[in-house]
């Protein structure tokens, strides 16, 4: 280093060229782990006939199972809204609601309110057969997703429902 460098500069320069070295020698002693890796250390090993089991289980087997799980929120019909423009919009709402914390009964009743007050609203029928679907009265769902239909054939939401579409081929 230059001697005609204060003090100050000297101790400048060396921080600067020393400074990315620290990083390069802290960042090398450190080792990257990943949540599953640190979850396996934390699990208890695996002895005798579970070892081997885990050894020779396909892996297919357990993206099928994971696949399985996530499946029921995948499928999970949901109800739908209702326009604002709707006299039974505010029923339905409550309906959907209810329908989403899985309280189908409830739901029915809302569902039916919002036809009350508005007989043409297709997504009340739909949703109502919805409700109907998940409370095993399957003949009164048919019939409440028909007149959805009826009501909104160009409606994709309703058309395209797996739930509705299970009800219209039996």
């Amino acid at each position: 280093m230059p001697s005609h460098l204060s003090l100050f500069e000297r101790m400048t320069l060396r921080g600067m060229l020393l400074t990315p070295m620290m990083l390069v020698v802290l960042l090398a002693g450190c080792e990257s782990k990943s949540p599953t890796e640190e979850a396996k250390k934390m699990e208890k090993p695996q002895t005798g006939a579970a070892m081997e089991q885990a050894a020779t289980e396909p892996k297919e087997m357990k993206v099928e199972e994971e696949m399985k799980m996530e499946a029921p929120a995948e499928m999970k019909p949901a109800p739908l809204t209702a326009p604002a423009s709707s006299a039974g919009q505010k029923a339905n709402a409550e309906g959907v609601t209810h329908a989403q914390q899985d309280h189908w009964d409830v739901a029915e009743s809302h569902f039916r309110k919002a036809l009350e007050a508005d007989p043409k609203l297709a997504e009340a029928h739909y949703n109502l057969g919805l409700a109907l679907d998940k409370l095993d009265r399957h003949d009164e769902a048919k019939a409440a997703f028909e007149k959805a239909l009826e009501l909104a054939p160009n409606n994709a939401m309703i058309t395209e429902s797996p739930v509705l579409q299970k009800h219209m081929s039996t």
